[in-house]
């Protein structure tokens, strides 16, 4: 009686192993395997971390910095890019999910969709780097006109508010100096006025002719929104190259993964 309990038993447990393979889980691994497991699941804690990083800088840009910089430089161009590293950083946080569960649990159809939708983001992010670095001395040699444009439009709201912002912001006046207004307007803004104490300014709301010039900004704002966009421009490369990266390598470790998996 007992070996036919122990016959009946060891059957069970072959067929609920042959269930669970059959649905495309995993077998037991060599070190190899292993190691391609562990590594896949490691690299794709870090890539899930980076994105929801991504995602976080990119929605503090969003409200912070974003809309002002983009009126001010009179064009779309830095929201456009906002919304596509906000919808890269979802696809890698989702894609990352099915890396990690698809590694520890070792899901064939999990690692599968993982591999598809990281290769479409590789492809994606490849392209968009191409893109970006040919256009960028474009973009970038156009914001002087731009600015000067822009100045033109001073009393519309929006505008208005981000020359306000960016001067205040980044202790400027002008596209290249305090005198720019006077093309458009008899007296410059009272954002390019200085900060005596923590809220309170000088008062040098005049014409060019007649203010004193050490109570207002002296230098402008063209070379300092260059500054400040290429600066964290290159971040966003930095880091778009770190997950393209790791991205590139779960690849390797996924496909390498499933055909280890039974």
């Amino acid at each position: 009686m007992s070996l036919e309990y122990s016959n009946h038993c060891t059957m069970n447990h072959d067929q609920q192993a042959n269930g669970y393979y059959a649905m495309g889980y995993g077998t037991e691994m060599d070190g190899c395997g292993r190691f391609m497991k562990y590594s896949l699941f490691i690299a794709n804690l870090i890539i899930f971390i980076g994105g929801c990083t991504v995602v976080g800088i990119v929605i503090w840009a969003f409200v912070d910095k974003v809309p002002y910089l983009s009126a001010l430089v009179g064009n779309d161009l830095l929201a456009g890019v906002v919304y596509v590293l906000l919808a890269g950083g979802i696809l890698i946080i989702l894609s990352s999910f099915f890396g990690c569960v698809g590694a520890a649990r070792e899901v064939k159809c999990m690692l599968l969709t993982y591999f598809i939708i990281v290769f479409l983001l590789f492809v994606i992010m490849l392209i968009g780097g191409v893109l970006g670095y040919v256009f960028r001395s474009k973009v970038i040699g156009t914001i002087e006109q731009e600015m000067r444009n822009t100045m033109r439009l001073y009393d519309k709201h929006d505008i208005h508010d981000a020359w306000d912002t960016t001067q205040r912001t980044f202790h400027c006046c002008g596209v290249t100096n305090y005198r720019n207004w006077n093309t458009f307007y008899p007296n410059i803004p009272a954002s390019c006025c200085k900060e005596i104490e923590p809220g309170k300014y000088f008062n040098c709301n005049y014409s060019t002719d007649s203010i004193n010039p050490s109570n207002t900004y002296q230098d402008g704002c063209l070379n300092k929104t260059r500054m400040y966009i290429q600066k964290h421009a290159s971040v966003m490369g930095a880091a778009g190259i770190a997950i393209a990266v790791l991205m590139f390598f779960g690849m390797i470790f996924s496909c390498a993964l499933f055909r280890m998996i039974g």
